[in-house]
C-alpha cells in the first residue's frame, strides 16, 4: 500500500470517528433532561356498579380502557348487621340475582384486570364498633368474596382480587379490618388492599387504616373538597395535597381521583386537557404515581373522559 493510501485511510477514519462522537454527543444531550426528570407510566381505575345504564362488568373490561375495576358497593356491614351488597340497577342480591356478575369478574381477570370489592360509599349503613367487629367483617369478606368458602356467596364462586375501602362514615376500627384482611394473604392468593380517602389530609375515617402501611393502592378523591382540588387558578392547592399524601403515607401507589364528568360530583371536575397538560406532568414525577381513578363507569361512558386522556396516563 502506498503512503498516499495510508494517509487517506487514516484521514477518513479520523473523520468518521469525529462524526460518530458528534452524533453521540447530540443524542446524550437530548436524553439528558430525561435522566433528571423521570416520568412514570400509570393506569386507569374505574368504579362500576351504581348505575344499571353503564353496561355489564364484562362490557366494562372488554373496552380495554381500565386495568383495575372497583365493584361498588358493599354498603351495609358492621355493628352485628348482616352485610349486604348494593349494585343499584344491575341485579338484586336479595333474590340471589347477582351470581352472574361472577362471570364478569372472571372475564376481567382473564384479561389481567384486577377486580376489587369496594366497601362503604357515600350512602349506606355501615361502621365498625370494635376490633372484634372488624375481624368478623373481614372473615365475612374472605368467605363470601375472596378465597374462603361459603354457601351464600353473592357474586358466585369468582374470587375477587381484594378489598377497596371507600369509607365515609363509621368508627375508628378500620385498621383492624385491614390487618385481618392482610393476614389472609398468607393463605395463598394475595389480597390487595386499596383506599379512596378524601383529599384533606389526614382522612377523617381512614387515617388509622392507612397508617398500617398495608395498602397497595390509594386513589385520593380530589373532588367534593374545594380546599385540595385542582383548579387552573390555584394549582398549588392540589399539588400541596398530593405531596402531603405521597410523603406521609406508606403505600404502594397513589392515584389522582377525579369525577368522570361534571355530573359525577358536586365539584372538582378537571377538564381532560388540563389533566393531561398540568396535573399529569406534575404527579408523574413521583415514583409512587400509579395512575388516574375515575368515578364512575356510567359517567365515563357519557363523557368519554378515559378515551380523552388515553396515552397520557
Amino acid at each position: 500500500m502506498s503512503l498516499w493510501h495510508q494517509t487517506h485511510n487514516t484521514t477518513t477514519m479520523a473523520a468518521l470517528f469525529t462524526k460518530f462522537c458528534s452524533q453521540a454527543l447530540i443524542i446524550f444531550l437530548l436524553l439528558l433532561p430525561a435522566l433528571f426528570s423521570q416520568s412514570y407510566a400509570g393506569v386507569v381505575v374505574v368504579y362500576w356498579g351504581q348505575n344499571g345504564g353503564e353496561g355489564s362488568l364484562t362490557d366494562t373490561c372488554n373496552t380495554g380502557k381500565y386495568r383495575i375495576v372497583n365493584i361498588g358497593f358493599l354498603s351495609k356491614f358492621g355493628n352485628g348487621q348482616k352485610p349486604e351488597i348494593n349494585l343499584a340497577g344491575h341485579c338484586n342480591p336479595a333474590s340471589n340475582g347477582c351470581q352472574g356478575v361472577g362471570a364478569g369478574i372472571k372475564n376481567c381477570q382473564s384479561k389481567g384486570i384486577k377486580v376489587l370489592l369496594s366497601i362503604g360509599g357515600s350512602a349506606g349503613n355501615y361502621g365498625l364498633s370494635s376490633d372484634a367487629d372488624a375481624n368478623s367483617v373481614a372473615d365475612y369478606l374472605w368467605n363470601n368474596f375472596l378465597g374462603g368458602q361459603s354457601n351464600s356467596r353473592p357474586l358466585g364462586n369468582a374470587v375477587l382480587d381484594g378489598i377497596d375501602f371507600d369509607i365515609e362514615e363509621g368508627g375508628p376500627f378500620y385498621a383492624a379490618l385491614a390487618r385481618r384482611l392482610s393476614d389472609y394473604s398468607k393463605r395463598g392468593k394475595k389480597v390487595y388492599l386499596s383506599a379512596a380517602p378524601q383529599c384533606p389530609f389526614p382522612d377523617q375515617y381512614l387515617n388509622g387504616a392507612l397508617s398500617t402501611g398495608l395498602f397497595d393502592y390509594v386513589w385520593v378523591q380530589f373532588y367534593n373538597n374545594p380546599q385540595c382540588e385542582f383548579t387552573t387558578s390555584n394549582p398549588n392547592a392540589f399539588k400541596n395535597s398530593w405531596n402531603k399524601w405521597t410523603s406521609s403515607i406508606k403505600a404502594g401507589q397513589f392515584f389522582v381521583g377525579v369525577p368522570a364528568s361534571r355530573q359525577a360530583a358536586r365539584n372538582g371536575f378537571v377538564n381532560p386537557n388540563d389533566l393531561k397538560n398540568q396535573v399529569l406532568p406534575f404527579v408523574k414525577g413521583s415514583p409512587k404515581y400509579g395512575g388516574v381513578m375515575l368515578y364512575d363507569k356510567f359517567n365515563d361512558d357519557k363523557s368519554g373522559y378515559s378515551s380523552q386522556i388515553r396515552g397520557s396516563v
